[in-house]
Formats: structure tokens, sequence, C-alpha cells
């Protein structure tokens, strides 16, 4: 359906005309577009009517044609930029565009925009349209498919006129938490002048409705709420909606910490998060928890879902997407245009990373940085990639704060009856530059004229409360004063000598989890009976399963290994690690795209009967006692669900929380989660997080987009022992580190490079006893070492099969091979250890079949050379720009050079 300009109004009255006798004779969206008009409400009875007219019939069907048009285009009208004129008309909302006369204004029409009342003249209809639908408010739902929602929100603006009705103590509470935010930004702007705060004067408004918002929730049955933001406002709702201390954010901005007591590198004042216990205007108790943000503004929105995800599984109630709520606020130009996004609204309903609906709120400075809307997005509103949801999208003029409360009445009662997102644009500005040191007029001067003189909006609000004589000017004076008051004494506490640095505060479920890593052996074997139970476990279905044919030789090979006990593959170790896990009480979330099957077919946790399509997870069918075991294959998104991934890791410290890739070069797309939160998140905000990235890895030939999982960028982000870089060449060790992962008291980031070819490799297979013995080895020693060995090879991961082979091909007796299974934190002492075996050695190389200048070699050569006092030589390909060629030739001559040189050594 395109807009009504293009429609002829005789079709429209004649599918009207069918539609009100059979309406399934229709297309859904006519069905749609008339149910829209509640025209079946709005017609009268035969009995009433009479016999109407033709032409009567026409004109009540372009009346409710023009109804329609301002349900659906009235926000073309609206009055919503504070620094403009509000609009007058639009020829799309003309009587005219539908062939209506003057003399028709005069008439009455069947309508429902009047309670009691079955028509009215055409005159008070368009007023109670524009009263509805173009005064301060500006809505955009007619897109919404589902008719039931429309006539939700239509019976929830129009018998009122979409107008605001709060109570004088209501209207007062507004008005302090106006001058709340005034004064806090105005004594920053006095005390700390030139210092970056990001504040939020021009849309001040924000603070009562968030204060509005989150009683609103808490009256909903709301008991968490998880919020992301940009910097704009940051410290403002810290202190004023969430009331962490004038002092502790004065500290900030005198920096006056004692720096032995700082941990990690920290960040600015305005990235940093804050979880606060408050008590709401009607006295309900609220946890709200503000998630740590860097400069890319909206990566955090990913991060808030996960959290919120995880925290909603925590719950054991049936409505816990009502207990918890996902709250984000957006800059306009960063809405519009960052890709994650999108991805994450693409999220809101999907079945692993549903929260129940999001409520977004727009901060909308009608300019990004220094660049106009017109530059910075091609449609008319920095909201519109929120149509993609079919949600309402609510728009209000940012210096009306009842307007705006009244939205938001309406947002958060949307989400709680229909589980889905909404988005509230407040359009405002930005009464200083992008930062306090920036200069606007540079690049803004017309707009910045008109902002310049502006009132604060707690003047112009209290101006109005004054004049409808709702509060005096003493008790104005009194909030103001005590206020300062307030902000004074915290100023002064803050310019003691030294502060104190506040604790990195958190959820509880962490306090028995901590981040020193462990060097020491971490016991994780699984004893011989329970392996054998739950082999058995995750091998049967039930009687009545039809299993692909294919997908049961591979559970009957697992019975083979079963008896024998031995040649457990990648795949069923994995599986292995998993239910040894699950029925150790240890939940288990693992996403990625297609992950459930594998991308290699090497999974298979979900099982699909072939006949009915019904689906068997053997993992969830353990035991009666065991946690369980969620598995999703994911969106085709990487930053998106990585973040997704790591703000519900952040959230539960006792979940195995596992994202794979479905190539590891895919982590490319999202490098920006891995670098500004799973490699510094410790450091910067003292945040913890034990999520697991699977990323395939191997040349094998598959070209520069399907072989590298990129271990240098990894390894060049490690310091601090702030990751864990792995790469295990056995089925066992894989399966002790995923015991490890789960396990250890420590919590720490931990990056697989896994195979793929070797998945199915004969020699890659691991026995029963490998996995009820020990635990993982940071580094493997020759599997027949040799004392008398000369030339030592270092390795890790494919490449080590490859060399084994070549040396058993050439009988190379003198080259012994050692694996470092563990990159980082790299394990000196271990590796130490093993060399001690090896009194004759004459030559160190270190071999890997990525090329010079990544991998893993520009890493781990100082530190190889340091333990052997030595040179230590590099075997591998040349430096290259790309990962790996694409041209299968080319390919196995580079990896034959390679072999080449190792049994070249010694002769």
């Amino acid at each position: 359906m395109h807009g009504f300009e293009t429609w002829n109004l005789e079709f429209i009255d004649k599918q009207y005309q069918l539609w009100k006798k059979t309406p399934e004779a229709l297309p859904r969206d006519w069905q749609i577009f008339f149910t829209g008009f509640d025209l079946s409400c709005d017609a009268p009875p035969a009995s009433e009517e009479g016999d109407c007219t033709e032409d009567q019939s026409l004109r009540q069907t372009r009346v409710e044609a023009l109804t329609y048009r301002y349900r659906d285009l009235g926000h073309l009208l609206s009055c919503l930029d504070p620094l403009v004129a509000c609009p007058t008309d639009h020829p799309l909302l003309s009587p005219d565009a539908f062939g209506l006369s003057a003399d028709d204004l005069e008439r009455s029409f069947y309508t429902n925009l009047f309670p009691g009342k079955r028509q009215a003249a055409l005159r008070d209809i368009i007023k109670a349209l524009k009263e509805t639908y173009c005064r301060s408010i500006g809505v955009e739902y007619m897109h919404l498919q589902d008719p039931g929602e429309r006539q939700w929100l239509q019976s929830q603006m129009e018998p009122m006129r979409n107008r605001p009705n709060f109570s004088a103590a209501e209207k007062r509470r507004i008005l302090e938490k106006l001058h709340h935010c005034n004064e806090f930004e105005a004594f920053l702007n006095k005390q700390y002048p030139g210092q970056t705060r990001f504040s939020l004067e021009g849309a001040d408004v924000v603070i009562p409705v968030l204060d509005f918002l989150l009683s609103l929730a808490a009256e909903n049955g709301c008991k968490e709420v998880i919020l992301g933001m940009a910097h704009r406002g940051r410290l403002n709702v810290q202190a004023n909606v969430l009331h962490k201390s004038y002092e502790d954010i004065f500290c900030e901005f005198e920096g006056t910490y004692n720096p032995a007591d700082a941990v990690g590198t920290g960040d600015v004042k305005y990235h940093k998060g804050y979880i606060a216990d408050i008590v709401t205007s009607a006295g309900k108790n609220l946890r709200v928890a503000l998630i740590s943000n860097p400069s890319h503004l909206e990566t955090v929105d990913p991060v808030v879902q996960g959290c919120a995800r995880a925290r909603q599984e925590m719950r054991t109630d049936d409505a816990s997407e009502h207990r918890v709520i996902p709250l984000l606020l957006h800059g306009d130009a960063a809405f519009a245009g960052q890709g994650v996004v999108a991805e994450v609204l693409n999220m809101s309903q999907l079945e692993g990373y549903r929260t129940g609906g999001t409520l977004h709120i727009v901060i909308n400075n009608q300019i990004g940085y220094t660049t106009l809307p017109e530059d910075a997005r091609s449609t008319r509103y920095s909201t519109d990639v929120a149509k993609m949801l079919m949600v309402p999208i609510f728009h209000v003029h940012g210096e009306n704060p009842e307007a705006a409360l009244h939205v938001i009445r309406i947002a958060c009662d949307y989400r709680m009856r229909f589980a889905k997102d909404v988005v509230v644009d407040i359009v405002c500005f930005r009464r200083y530059g992008h930062n306090e040191g920036d200069e606007p007029y540079f690049t803004q001067p017309g707009m910045y004229d008109r902002i310049k003189d502006r009132s604060p909006l707690a003047r112009i609000y209290e101006a109005q409360l004054l004049q409808d004589g709702i509060i005096r000017r003493e008790e104005i004076d009194a909030v103001t004063s005590g206020i300062a008051q307030c902000l004074d004494l915290g100023h002064q506490s803050a310019k003691k000598a030294t502060c104190q640095l506040p604790p990195a505060l958190f959820f509880e479920n962490w306090d028995t989890y901590h981040g020193r890593f462990s060097h020491g052996p971490i016991p994780t074997g699984v004893k011989m009976k329970q392996l054998v139970l739950l082999s058995e476990k995750v091998n049967a279905v039930p009687p009545d399963f039809a299993v692909h044919p294919k997908l049961q030789r591979v559970m009957d090979r697992r019975k083979d290994i079963l008896a024998a006990k031995d040649g457990v593959d990648w795949a069923f170790a994995e599986t292995l690690a998993f239910a040894s896990l699950l029925t150790d009480g240890v939940p288990i979330r693992l996403s990625g795209q297609d992950c459930r099957r594998g991308t290699f077919s090497q999974r298979h946790s979900y099982l699909t009967d072939i006949h009915s399509g019904n689906q068997f997870v053997p993992l969830n069918h353990l035991s009666d006692t065991q946690a369980p075991f969620s598995c999703f294959n994911s969106l085709l998104s990487e930053a998106g669900v990585l973040g997704f991934e790591y703000g519900y890791a952040l959230a539960r410290p006792e979940c195995l929380t596992l994202w794979e890739a479905q190539f590891g070069d895919f982590i490319n797309n999202a490098q920006s989660i891995v670098d500004l939160y799973i490699a510094s998140g410790e450091s910067k905000w003292q945040r913890l997080c034990g999520l697991v990235l699977l990323l395939p890895h191997g040349m094998e030939g598959m070209g520069p987009e399907h072989s590298s999982a990129r271990p240098e960028r990894f390894l060049q982000l490690c310091a601090d022992e702030n990751l864990l870089v792995c790469q295990p060449t056995t089925p066992a060790q894989y399966f002790h580190l995923l015991r490890r992962q789960a396990k250890a008291s420590f919590r720490k980031p931990l990056v697989v490079l896994t195979p793929k070819s070797l998945m199915r490799h004969p020699k890659v297979v691991s026995s029963f006893s490998d996995m009820s013995n020990s635990g993982f080895q940071a580094v493997l020693d020759d599997p027949k070492p040799s004392a008398d060995a000369t030339h030592l090879l270092f390795c890790s991961g494919k490449i080590f099969y490859e060399l084994l082979a070549e040396r058993e091909k050439s009988a190379h007796h003198n080259l012994d091979i050692i694996r470092i299974e563990q990159l980082y934190p790299f394990p000196e002492a271990e590796l130490k250890k093993i060399l001690a075996k090896y009194p004759n050695a004459v030559s160190r190389h270190w071999v890997q079949d990525e090329p010079e200048n990544m991998g893993a070699w520009f890493f781990i050569r100082h530190r190889l050379q340091a333990i052997v006092n030595d040179k230590v030589g590099y075997i591998g390909r040349k430096p290259s720009p790309s990962p790996a060629t694409g041209l299968p030739p080319v390919y196995r001559k580079e990896q034959a050079a390679i072999l080449k040189a190792v049994t070249n050594l010694g002769r």
C-alpha cells in the first residue's frame, strides 16, 4: 500500500463495501486498513442509516480516509522542535486532498473520536484529530500490522486528545527534578569550566522523564532496570536519578585519588557504569544498573540486552520479562548512523535474544558533533530504522515536560502489555558544543544564535506553574537553595587532600569470583564411570524419534568409542565437557551462526526428527537435577551477537557462556566489541567476564576469509593477564579447557582457536583416560621425546600434525616438536620445565603456517628467546597483507615449502 495521494477514492469505497460483506475476500493489508478505521464500530446499523445515498457513503469513506491519514501522518504537523516555529498545515492532511469541500466542514459524519457521541461535524473531527496528533506529540503507529495494538494505542490517545493529565504533586516533582538537573550542570560549569562533562543542558527533560519512567516500571512489577546510555547527561543521570553522591562525582573532577589505590588503567568519568538501589517516588524499591560504555556509543546496546536477558533468566518467576527491563538512551545521530542499532532491533523478537521489549529514548540534539541531520541520514527522522520492528514511535517536544511524561507512560504501558520495543524521540537541543571545550558557532551559527538566549527549562516550567497557582515562589526558592547547599557540601568534601576510590559495585552473584589468574594446575578430570554414563546419555534418543541416517551412523560410531573408551573426536569431547558441567550444575549458553548443528556439521546439539521436524536435545535429558543447556542459531550478526553474549556473561559468572564464529575470520566484524569490552573491560571498569570465544582457525586452502581468526590481534591486546588465548590440539585438551573455564574461581575471557579439518583427523582423538586424569596443559611435549634431539620446533595448532607426519615420512629422528597450547598468559614455567629435557638442542625454531606478520610469531619470539637465552628461528610464510591465498595450488606450494624447510634442518 502506498500514500493516499495515489489512491482512487471511489475504488476505496468499493473495497470498503466489499470488506463489510466479506472481509476475507480482500488482501490482508486491506483488511488491516479497514479494521484500523474501526469502521465496524463507527458505521450505524441499517435501521439508523436508512437508505444512504451513494454520495453520502462516498463522503463518509472520505472522512474515514482523512481520519486514517491524521493517525498515519499527523506527526508531520506536530510541534516538536523548540528552536523553530510550529508547522500550520500540510497538503497531505488537507480536506481538499480527499475531495471534501468547505461545505462538508459543517456536515455531520459518523466517528468514534467523541465518547458517547456517534456523529460530529467534520470541523470538530479535524480539530480533535489535530489536538490528538498535531500538538507537542507526534506518533507513528499506523505501520503496526496488529490491529489490536493500533486500537489499544488509539484508546490511550484519542479520548483525552493525547493530553497529559498530572496532579499538582506530580507537576511539582517534575519541576523539582528539572531544578536538580539545571543546578547540577550550572554548578559544574562554574566550578570546573572547560572540563569535559557532556552536559545535559538543552535536554533537561530527560531527568524527570527517567524519574517518572522508573517509578512507572516499579509500579508495574519491575525489580531491575538495565540501563545503557551515551555520554551526554551521564553524570546528571547518576546524580539525580541514581542518586550517586555529589562528593563521589566531584572527586572524579578533582582527580585527587591515591594512585596506589587504583586498579587497572581506569576510564574517563562519563564512560563509567554505576549500580544503584533506589526508592521511587511511589516508595517502590528498584535496582538500576548503568552499564559502562566507551565512546563507540551504540556498542552498549547489545551488551545491555545480554545483561538483561541473563538477569531475567536468573529469576524463577514466570513474569521475568516484567521484572527486568532494558532501557537504552540514544543520541539521534548515533541511532540513525550505527549499524549495531539495526542488529539489536532485529534481536528483539528472536528466541535466543528477546528481552520482552526495550524502552528506547532518543535524546535528539538535532546534530551529531558538528554534522546536521541532512548530512547524517537519508530519512526524515533519526528513528526511522525502528520501523522495521512494527513498533510505535513517539516524537515529543523537548521543552514540554508534561507531554514527555505522558508519552513515557504510554510507552511503558505498551512495553508491559505487548512485550515489544517502543521508541520515544525527545526533540531538544544541545546548549553547548559537542563537549564543553567545543565552539559550535564555527559550524552552526544560526542554530546557536537561537539557543544562546533560551532560558533553562526549569525556569520556563516554573513560570507556567506559578501562573497556574500550583506552586509559590518561596517553595521554588527553598528547593533551589537546598540543592545548592547539597552541591556545596559535596564539593567541599571532594576538595579534601585525597579522595577515596569508590568500590566497583556490581551484582552480588560475582562475590565468589575474582580476577587473579591461577598459573597452577586446576583439576578438571571426570571419573571414568561418569564419562561412560554421560556418553550413553548424550547418544540416546526417544524410541519413536527418527534421526537422519547419516547422523545415526555418527551416533553409532560414538557407541563403538564408548565400548573401547578410546578414539574420542573433537565434537564428542566437547559434548562430554558440556554434559559433565551440566550435571555438576553449571548452566551453559552457546550461540552463533548455525551453531546448533555446527559450521562443520560436527555438533548436532539439537536433533531433528526427519518425519515430524520435532527437535530433541540430549544435553537437556541427562538428569533431573542438571543445569539447563541453551544453544541458539544467531542472526547473521557478529558485533551485535558478541556484544549480547558479553553482556550475558557479564551478569552470569556461574554460567559457561560461549559465542562461536562461523569462521574465525568473522571476528573482523566484531573487533570493536573485543577491543572496547572483552579485552579492556577489567582494566577500564573493573568488570570481570568469563565469556568464551570459539574461533575456527587454520590455513587449509580455503582462502583469505576462511582461514585466520587473527590470533595476532588478540595477542597484541594481551596484557596484565586480561585474556586467555589458547589453541588446543587434542580433544582432551579442549575438554579440560572448557571445564577449567567453568570450574575455576577466576573469570577471564577465553579465546579458543578451534580446528576445522582436525575435527575429523584420524590422529586428533583422545581416550576416556585422557579426560579422566589431570587437567589442561599449557604446553605439550613431543609425543615421543628424545633427550638426544638437536633440533627443537615450537608450534601451536594444526601445523603440529603436519610436522609430525613430515617427521615420520623423512625419518628426521633428531627433531622434537613442542606444542604451546596456551599462548597467553604465556606458560613460561611449564616451558622451562620441558626444555630442561633437551640439553643437546643446538637449534630452535618457531613454526607457523600463518604469514610472518600474523599468527603468534611476533608475540612469542622475544619470550622464547628469553627462555632459551639464544636466537629462535622462524619457519613459515613470508609477510603478507592478506591472511591467505585464495588459489589452492599456491596454498599447497607454500605449505610444502614450510615442511621442506623443517626437513632441511641440520642437513
